[in-house]
């Protein structure tokens, strides 16, 4: 998709379709205003006769509007302006795109941009509403025999601004729009693909292929053997039940300052969770391929760093393993002995996640980070507590997790913070290690995160729990790329908060 922005009146525009927002109670935009003065009052008219009411949902699409150059004209219905929030804004570009696909039109001029988006800027609206047209569009049927495919599809969006001292703060919105736009769908991508064929080979080989195509971006790759000779035990505690070797992956894009402390990511890369001798119940066993969403939103976010040229030091570090029930797969009842050299009982196999993400923790220190955040798929406990709409985030730094929830306000990619008192500690003791990996039934999110706690004493950090948030079931079943828009706004305000 081709998307660029410039200034100029909707009934000069000389394109196949014009898009204009219209608002409830029959309120014309400024767009549809102008659009209506030229046509002598046809906009007004049809909705002075109920044709379209302006509520959230409503569409009208007109052809050879009086004294327009456009082919069409598509009114949307964008319900009351004050009530219009990033939910709305997102719902109404997607109505536009299913109303287009269906009319002919391949190239859209889209005046929605002046809708009122609370404490939103022009650039704000550009950037979210070519995530929304691609999230809109994005289809996974590469494994399809037989693709389906639009007879006419969607080419190029024009985004109006208001004058030429908007466009080149719009220009920079499309580009970053695309930049996080194309992350998010890589993640999406890497998350849709079956177990048997993203393996945690095929993710190093995918993050090799990042750094091929940046010079900013370097990818190295551990195997066993290495991890072996770190004592990385509880990683390789996992991935023995496996006939597919472990990895970890470190992808580092360096392009802001040589004595610039790193932001590292660190995401789970399960990439495929049978829940080992704990086994998991057959039904919607499928989606377990979905466990390495933390590992495909780290790929993502660091694509998008590396295709806008962000003045930023940036590490990913993926830890990814297959959890399978082999002969020689951990049992409930084994310890092991972390990088840190901590010890650790495994009473629940399924209980994986923080086990290869400890590990990677302890390698984060060799970076001297200004902060870590892992990404993870962990816990059922936090659909439970918080459902499919916000990440769990918990931390042991405050100015961190604030930061986030922030980033997440902005993004409309949202966390939701979590305590993570002390008093959570005692559930994980251990009569036989230093502690056990899983807490018993109450507070599941907070104690997987007080036990990867216990690794991330030396830096500042948080954790975001996107088990929720990761993939959908049902009939929309598939990988939402979350949380690579929080991530790459994360970033953005970090750079802009250091200048």
């Amino acid at each position: 998709m081709e998307y660029t922005v410039k200034s100029g009146n909707p009934e000069k525009q000389r394109i196949g379709c014009v898009v204009i927002p219209v608002f409830a109670s029959r309120k014309l935009s400024s767009s549809a205003k102008i659009i209506d003065k030229a046509s002598n009052g046809y906009i007004s008219n049809l909705v002075r006769r109920g044709e379209i009411e302006g509520d959230l949902g409503n569409t009208l699409l007109l052809h050879n509007v009086e004294n327009t150059l456009c082919d069409r004209v598509l009114l949307i219905g964008c319900g009351k302006e004050k009530d219009i929030n990033f939910k709305t804004f997102y719902k109404i570009n997607c109505n536009m795109v299913k109303t287009l696909q269906a009319s002919g039109a391949t190239e859209i001029a889209s005046y929605l941009t002046e809708i009122p988006v609370k404490r939103k800027e022009i650039s704000w609206k550009i950037q979210h509403s070519i995530e929304a047209i691609d999230e809109c569009l994005y289809k996974f049927n590469q494994l399809k025999s037989k693709k389906e495919e639009a007879r006419r599809p969607l080419r190029k969006f024009i985004f109006s601004v208001n004058g030429r001292g908007q466009l080149m703060q719009g220009e920079q919105a499309v580009r970053q729009g695309m930049a996080i736009s194309a992350g998010i769908h890589l993640a999406k991508d890497l998350g849709n693909l079956p177990g048997n064929m993203c393996t945690p080979d095929y993710l190093a080989k995918q993050s090799v292929k990042l750094a091929t195509q940046h010079a900013n971006v370097k990818t190295s790759v551990l195997e066993e053997k290495d991890m072996e000779k770190l004592g990385m035990g509880a990683l390789l505690s996992v991935s023995k039940g496996s006939r597919e070797p472990g990895k970890l992956i470190t992808i580092e894009y360096s392009a802001g300052d040589k004595k610039q402390a790193p932001i590292v990511f660190v995401g789970k890369g399960v990439t495929f969770d049978s829940g080992g001798i704990s086994l998991k119940p057959g039904a919607a066993m499928d989606e377990m391929k979905y466990d390495m969403c933390g590992a495909a939103s780290v790929i993502g976010v660091l694509s998008a760093c590396a295709d806008l040229q962000l003045p930023v030091n940036v590490v990913g570090i993926i830890p990814t393993v297959e959890n399978m029930p082999d002969g020689i797969a951990s049992r409930p009842g084994d310890v092991v002995t972390s990088m840190s050299g901590q010890t650790i009982e495994i009473l629940n196999t399924d209980a994986e996640g923080r086990l290869i993400l400890c590990d990677a923790l302890t390698y984060a220190e060799k970076f001297d980070p200004d902060v870590v955040i892992d990404i993870a798929t962990l816990t059922g406990a936090c659909i439970v507590a918080l459902g499919a709409h916000p990440a769990g985030l918990l931390s042991n730094h405050n100015p961190l997790a604030n930061d986030l929830l922030s980033a997440g306000q902005t993004s409309g990619d949202r966390c939701w913070q979590l305590p993570m008192w002390d008093d959570y500690q005692d559930q994980l003791k251990s009569n036989f290690a230093d502690m056990a990996n899983i807490g018993g039934k109450g507070a599941g999110t907070i104690t997987a995160a007080c036990f990867l706690s216990r690794f991330t004493k030396k830096y500042h950090w948080a954790h975001l729990d996107i088990a929720g948030v990761a993939w959908k079931s049902g009939t929309h079943k598939g990988a939402t790329g979350r949380p690579v828009s929080l991530l790459a706004q994360y970033v953005l305000d970090k750079i802009q908060a250091n200048k």
